[in-house]
């Protein structure tokens, strides 16, 4: 297994101080609950038509989350990155088949924490409840934020979106998967990133 990240504690840590503070006490009650896990390159942390049974707080690397519709083109929905959460919710809170894949884009290490867990954490923990909300809000704000705003826009224009939103997805994710974030071609893509 690959070397966990040995400041990986002090950065849940230091998230936890931006959004919900927590006192050492409290940390050190809530930390057992978040397990280190490391999934390679291209692994699967959940696959289309699983149950989710995880939220994940990644420390290092990025992973997505996506659909592959019945044409067989994926299409994907997110992306996260270091200090985000990332999970099938609907999944997750329903206990019902996952109609997205959550795969690991670059070596992935993680915090994993259970869904009994979290939702005991939820309801327990102060700090954790504030960053569920904060979860929740935020997915909401992302999903109405792809809608509406890319809603009638040309390629071109959802790629100055991105460029203008999310710089990160540019610079760290393969152009294929940021055509599948865009809904374009990979060769599209490349055409218009040079028109730019």
């Amino acid at each position: 297994m690959a070397k966990f990240p040995p400041d990986a504690y002090a950065q849940l840590k230091a998230y936890f101080s931006e959004v919900a503070p927590v006192s050492d006490a409290d940390f050190e009650a809530i930390k057992p609950r978040f397990l280190p896990v490391y999934f390679q390159k291209n692994q699967f942390l959940l696959r289309q038509g699983e149950i989710c049974s995880s939220i994940y707080f990644v420390v290092k690397g990025s992973f997505r989350i996506f659909h592959v519709n019945q044409e067989g083109i994926e299409l994907t929905r997110y992306f996260a990155f270091e200090n985000k959460f990332g999970t099938n919710l609907t999944s997750m809170i329903e206990g019902t088949e996952s109609v997205e894949n959550l795969q690991a884009i670059e070596p992935l290490y993680v915090f994993e924490v259970k869904k009994a867990a979290f939702f005991e954490l939820v309801e327990t923990s102060p700090q954790v409840n504030k960053i569920y909300r904060n979860i929740l809000q935020n997915a909401y704000i992302t999903s109405q934020r792809r809608i509406y705003d890319l809603q009638g826009m040309t390629a071109l224009d959802r790629l100055k979106w991105l460029l203008g939103q999310y710089p990160l997805i540019l610079s760290r994710i393969p152009s294929r998967l940021v055509a599948s974030y865009l809904g374009v071609t990979p060769y599209t893509l490349s055409r218009l990133k040079n028109g730019l």
